[in-house]
């Protein structure tokens, strides 16, 4: 069985974080985390490849992005404050917001005749209306592979600061953001409003399972971030990972030349895919994403009642069921590309002979 379904990529560790791990085993250092290194370095990071230059004061760490979500629903939103989300959307949001003891509020997104999909603004601006607390923005959009224009950050900014909105802006593949496509972070091009953006080298870098997040904040609501954070129990903290921290520093500081040949090669990988489906399942849609090595494939023309467990059984390819993702994911799958294209190419034929 070929698993393309969990958000993880088949590539090497890239060299500069391997040092850094090796130099602390070296040397015995296997203790807990001790925070100090990642701020700067993804201050850095974010100037040289968005033009936006954090103040290392409001740069928090966490154990993940998900975790910092959780912790931003407490600080921004009272229990059970509506949340909006645009389903189809990553799939824990919707049980974070339900565990954060809040309420899911939807914003769907809208799909024209091309199959791209868009924001739409007035049910955006509905769910703000109706008394919703907080947005939890996806940017770029994990499983529709959308980055978000600048203009676009921009209007979510201002009705946010109309109807006094929090932004919570997911923005972990950020750094995956295809050649020629322009990443606006939310801190940046929605400056006025209150603000939190969560982000990792997990995806870039492949080492999620190192466990370190970044959270930063408008300035307006660092202090009472910090405060949140120092007012938990220590021990959750601690479960940022010490590798985590060593990786996630050491990625942001000197992986600017791995990650730009990692994103050429998705960019070719994306491609690649198009052009396999449209000759071996011509009537499933894809629309080849702006960012991230993940696909989000229309299967409704192909009459399967559960598309993935179909490609799981009868293919032995391992996809990610669209239902997951809530409204709009039905008769979806969500394929990830982070491989070489001889794994791709087996991929797509065992789609295809699933029949």
């Amino acid at each position: 069985m070929l698993p393309a379904f969990v958000a993880e990529t088949d590539f090497p560790v890239p060299p500069a974080i391997r040092s850094a791990i090796d130099a602390a085993l070296d040397c015995g250092d296997t203790g807990y985390a001790w925070p100090g290194s990642v701020a700067p370095a993804f201050a850095g990071f974010t100037r040289r490849r968005f033009g936006w230059e954090p103040d290392p004061q409001t740069i928090f760490e966490v154990p993940d992005v998900m975790a910092g979500v959780a912790q931003a629903l407490q600080v921004l939103t009272e229990p059970g404050a509506g949340v909006v989300v645009n389903p189809p959307v990553y799939a824990p949001f919707f049980e974070t917001i339900r565990t954060s003891h809040r309420r899911c509020v939807e914003a769907p997104l809208l799909r024209d005749a091309a199959g791209r999909w868009d924001l739409d603004f007035e049910k955006l601006e509905e769910a703000f209306t109706a008394g919703a607390r907080a947005y939890l923005l996806c940017s770029p959009h994990n499983p529709v592979g959308r980055v978000w224009t600048g203009e676009q950050i921009e209007r979510i900014a201002q009705l946010a600061t109309r109807y006094n909105v929090a932004v919570i802006a997911d923005e972990i593949h950020a750094p995956l953001t295809m050649p020629g496509i322009a990443f606006t972070p939310f801190l940046q091009g929605g400056g006025r409003a209150r603000a939190v953006s969560l982000i990792s080298a997990s995806k870039a870098w492949n080492i999620a399972g190192l466990k370190c997040g970044v959270l930063a904040a408008s300035p307006d609501i660092a202090a009472a971030v910090k405060a949140r954070l120092r007012s938990i129990p220590t021990e959750i903290e601690a479960r940022v990972g010490h590798f985590g921290s060593l990786a996630t520093a050491a990625a942001f500081e000197h992986g600017d030349a791995w990650l730009d040949e990692e994103c050429a090669h998705l960019r070719k990988n994306a491609l690649l895919l198009e052009s396999l489906l449209r000759e071996h399942i011509p009537a499933a849609r894809f629309v080849s994403p702006q960012a991230t090595y993940l696909a989000w494939i229309d299967c409704s023309a192909l009459g399967m009642d559960e598309p993935a467990k179909h490609f799981l059984t009868r293919g032995r390819v391992a996809l990610e069921r669209g239902n997951k993702f809530g409204t709009g994911g039905a008769q979806h799958v969500r394929l990830n590309f982070g491989t070489s294209s001889t794994i791709l190419r087996e991929i797509v034929a065992r789609m295809a002979r699933a029949g």
